[in-house]
This record gives C-alpha cells, structure tokens and sequence, in this order.
C-alpha cells in the first residue's frame, strides 16, 4: 500500500510538472499507463488497447496503418526523460518507459555513496606535532592565505560576475542537444532576445452570446475583438519557451495586433499561425513556394489551403485540412527559415490552416527527433540555409497526434 501511494504521488507530481504541462494527452496515456503497471504488473499492454480506452480510437482501429500509439509513446519516453534530467532529478521514485514498450516501470532512486573524508581514513594514523618555533610563522601563513581567498572571491563575485554569469551560461547551453543549437543559432547571438509573434484574428460578438470571425463586407459599424488566440497557438508559446530555455535565451512575446514594422527591423521573429489570422505576416517577407491562399471555386470555395507554387513529382498542387463541419482528422501545416525585412536578422514561420496544424509546426521544430529529421532534408551542413517545408498532421480529438513531412525547398541565398 505504501508503495502504490508513493508512486500515485510520483505520477502526480510528474503531471504537475513543468514538462508535461499543458500535454494533456500525454497526461492522461501517463496515469492510464501508471493504473495498470499497479494493478496489473507484468501484463502486457496492447496498441489496440490503449488506442481505444485512452484516445477513444474506434474498435476497426488498426495498429498497422496507424502509428498513434507509437507516436505519443514516444513523446512520453522523451518527456519523462527530460522530466528527471531536470526538474526530478531528485525525485525518490524514478518511472521509466522502456523503448519497444508500453509497461511502465517504478523504482526506487539509489542514492550515491558520498566519499568519506580524508581524516576519517586516517584516524588512526600517529598525529604530527608542528615544531612550536614554528607554529607562529604557519599561523601568519594561513592568515595571508585566507585573506587572499577572501579578496578573489569578492572580486569574482562582483567585479567578474558577468564574465563569470556568461560562461556558466554557455556551458549550460552546450547541454541542449546540438540539433536544437544548430537549428536555432542564429535567434541565439542578436542583440535582442526575438520576438514571439502569435496570431489573433478578428472577431465580433462577445463570448456569452456567440461569436464569429470578423467581415469586413457586412460588419462596419460592429465592435471588433482581436485579443483571442487558439488553443494551439498558446501551448506553441510554452514550446518554444521550453527549447529557448534549454538554449539559456530568453523570448519576448507579441500578439500579431500589436506588433508594428518597427520591432521587425532590427529583430529576429518567430510568427506562430497562419497569415489568415497573423496579418503581420502580409506585410513582411514570407514563404515563396508554400503560400495560404483561400480555395477560389469548388465544393472547397473559401477555405485555406496550402498551395504548392511549383509542385514536383508525388506532391499535389495543394492541400487542404479535413472539410469543414466533418471531425478534423487532418491538416497542414508550414515551417519556414528566410531573412527577416532586416537582411542581417532571420524569421521563421510556424504555420497550420487551423490551430492545431500550428501547434503541429512548433512542436516539429521543438523535438529533437524531428529537427534531426529536418536537417538531414536540408543537407546537415552545420549552418541552416533559407527553406520552406510543409507538413502532414493527424489530428485525434483536437490533439495532433502524428507529423510527416511532406516536401521541403532550400532557398538561394
């Protein structure tokens, strides 16, 4: 019983937790996965189970042609894993995930030895006696010594404390995963921190009475409201404050409404959301060969597409998320790297036709696997050249569960 109380509380603790907040499928497959390793230890735990009592998959769900499961096991594994790396890294009970597993582990963290000192060892040593005509001399010796100590530490302290505050921070970042400083190196070296920019579209009517996106022909005289966002456009904020965390460099954050050509000259800027609600974006340099445009004619008229300006052989002229009024089951999503309006400066842009498809980019560009994935596409060269790449998302239950990458062009410089 004590055992079973103290790992329901590491579980919760592990919830709780910086890493994992906001995840909240990630969440619950966590506690689901904890219940039964307590209940039913040693029992093996099947796709198809999980898929069905966890996300609320249909019974035809088939585990072969659908890489779910899999998929948000794996961010599990890496979540926990950056989980005791950093803020549990004292925790007492340690979970764990194996690779190739769904059965998750408990035990109990082994405390380190501490070394003994190094009089205990001689204890029973004969002592050895100062000569007294001596022991003044040694005294004033110390005394210097220590009065020396005092002075260099004070003025590391103070005088170095810079100095001293930028080394620890560069060896602290030389921890994040090099796919992460190479993907980001040039937001890491400005003389600003960069500018988060998240969209905010244009609404009217109020929150109690209902509510729809603005237009411009039929709603002159209507109030309008720009300072609501999406749900994916708020946890993309907490990812790329996570990875910028790692890199030991700070953001600042801006919604679209407010940010001005002013702050785009001397910045570099990270835009999360499509032009369609991040209006900023039309003013400024964006993707050249994958554009949002709204669908012109057909059963689609007027709704936000991808389009793919010069396709290549297996890509289609563009792409669109799953119907309107149908269950979102898909969507599309852009990532871009070019040189911001201040050609010294850099941007990137993270971009879905609906919110989810957003949060899809920032996350693709926020884990390691998938930024090592993107760089072997771009040549892995060290240094990250202008590119645009589009991505497929699936979406279960407003939770992008599954990203491919569908078509990537490098830039001319």
């Amino acid at each position: 019983m004590l055992d079973r109380e103290q790992f329901s509380k590491q579980i919760d603790r592990l919830a709780a937790s910086r890493t994992l907040h906001g995840s909240e499928s990630l969440c619950k497959l966590l506690r689901y996965l904890a219940a039964h390793a307590v209940d039913h230890p040693g029992t093996p735990l099947k796709e198809y189970q999980i898929a069905t009592e966890v996300f609320g998959r249909r019974p035809d769900f088939d585990p072969q042609s659908d890489s779910t499961i899999r998929v948000q096991a794996g961010r599990l594994r890496a979540k926990v894993a950056e989980y005791y790396a950093s803020e549990g890294e004292s925790d007492p009970v340690v979970v764990e995930l194996p690779k190739g597993s769904y059965l998750l582990n408990f035990r109990y963290r082994t405390p380190v030895p501490k070394e003994e000192p190094a009089h205990h060892s001689q204890a029973h040593e004969a002592p050895v006696a100062l000569p007294q005509k001596s022991y003044g001399g040694a005294v004033a010796v110390l005394t210097v010594l220590l009065v020396l100590a005092v002075v260099t530490i004070g003025y590391l302290l103070f005088s170095g404390r810079e100095k001293t505050d930028t080394a620890a921070a560069a060896t602290a970042g030389a921890m994040a995963p090099v796919e992460f400083q190479v993907f980001w190196r040039k937001f890491l070296s400005g003389p600003e921190e960069p500018w988060v920019v998240f969209s905010n579209a244009e609404f009217v009517g109020r929150p109690e009475t209902g509510m729809r996106y603005y237009d411009k022909q039929r709603d002159v005289n209507i109030p309008l409201y720009d300072h609501y966002t999406g749900v994916g456009e708020v946890l993309s904020i907490h990812e790329i404050d996570q990875v910028f965390n790692s890199l030991h460099r700070r953001i600042r954050v801006k919604r679209g409404s407010l940010f001005s050509l002013d702050d785009a000259k001397n910045d570099d800027l990270i835009f999360i959301g499509s032009p369609s609600e991040n209006l900023t974006l039309m003013e400024i340099p964006s993707t050249e060969d994958f554009r949002f445009e709204r669908v012109k004619s057909g059963p689609r008229a007027g709704d936000l597409a991808v389009v793919n300006v010069h396709p290549q052989a297996g890509e289609q002229p563009f792409y669109l998320a799953s119907k309107a009024g149908e269950p979102l089951l898909e969507d599309y999503a852009v990532v871009g790297m070019m040189p911001a309006l201040n050609p010294q400066r850099t941007e990137v842009i993270l971009a879905g036709t609906t919110t989810f498809g957003t949060q899809a980019a920032v996350e693709y560009v926020c884990r390691q696997s998938s930024v090592k994935q993107l760089l072997a596409r771009l040549g892995n060269s060290g240094e990250v050249k202008p590119f645009e790449a589009i991505l497929h998302v699936k979406v279960a239950k407003g939770v992008p569960v599954e990203t491919e990458l569908v078509a990537v062009r490098v830039r001319n410089q």
